[in-house]
This record gives structure tokens, sequence and C-alpha cells, in this order.
């Protein structure tokens, strides 16, 4: 199974992009995990519900079963929320983060309007976040993409790298 992780600041484009990927592939798309978790809670949570996220996120990526996994988030999102919050990260996290899980994780430049949502927090800090991220996936040695600009093109730049995955 190609694992992909569509990864960055809150309001960059992930979900649409996963959606976009998703329906390209004729598969379907892993959602956040976090998202769904929030709901439930009213957008209220401490630093041990992230690895309760994270578990979830978890388990739902253990039992897809398409050929092709898309996910609209990957662990990396959880190690800077904590990190930006709560100036750490559990050992948990940092575990899933250490691990070699996606062949490719497309990083979401925020380069578009920021959508006011209840459970997004950082209209402000999206730069200083994306940057968070780039550092991290280096770091951890990701194979990555970094997509920018219209929708179109951000598609089009994440079609090629995972057609050339594909081939291999």
């Amino acid at each position: 199974m190609l694992k992909i992780a569509i990864t960055g600041p809150e309001s960059s484009g992930k979900t649409t992009l996963c959606s976009s990927l998703s329906q390209h592939y004729n598969v379907s798309y892993i959602p956040e995990f976090a998202r769904a978790y929030l709901e439930k809670t009213k957008g209220e949570y401490k630093q041990l519900d992230l690895d309760n996220i994270a578990q979830g996120q978890l388990n739902s990526l253990l039992s897809f079963e398409d050929e092709i996994a898309i996910c609209d988030t990957d662990f990396t999102v959880l190690e800077i929320w904590s990190k930006y919050k709560y100036n750490n990260v559990s050992e948990i996290i940092q575990e899933l983060v250490n691990k070699d899980m996606f062949d490719l994780h497309i990083l979401c430049t925020p380069d578009m309007p920021w959508e006011v949502d209840r459970l997004r927090e950082n209209p402000n800090t999206r730069g200083e976040l994306f940057e968070l991220y780039k550092e991290s996936l280096r770091m951890h040695s990701k194979k990555i993409i970094v997509v920018a600009g219209v929708h179109k093109e951000r598609l089009k730049k994440s079609l090629q790298a995972i057609d050339a995955l594909l081939k291999l």
C-alpha cells in the first residue's frame, strides 16, 4: 500500500487536496481524526488528548485497505501542535513521528486566505508554523514535497509525485 500524508498548518488546503486526490485515484481518504475528536469535546482539550488523537489517527491508518492511503494529516501535526501549545511532546507522539509510516509527505503552504472555523486556533502564526513543519519533516528525513499556490497547481505537483511513486 502506498501511504501519502497531507500535512501543514491550519487552513492551508489539506482537506481540499485530499478530496481531489481521492477523487483522481478513485479511493477514499483517511480524515483527520482530530477534527472528529474535537467536535465531540466542543473544541476543549488538554495535552493528554493529543495522545488519544494520535492513537485514533494511527488506528484509522492501520485499518485502511485501499491500495493508496491518502491521509488528511500526519503525526507531525501533533508534534508541532504539542510543542507550540504545551512546549513539549509526549513519548507516544514522538515515537509515531520517528517512524517512517508514509511514502510521501505533501506539505501545504499556508498561502491562501484564512478560513474561520471554530476548531482552528492560529490564524496569525501559519507562516511560523509552516517553517516548524518543514524543519521537523527534514530533521526526521521524511520524503517531502512542498505545494503552494492555487489548488490546480498543488494538485498537479502532488499527482506528479504520487504517480512517480506508483511507477516504482
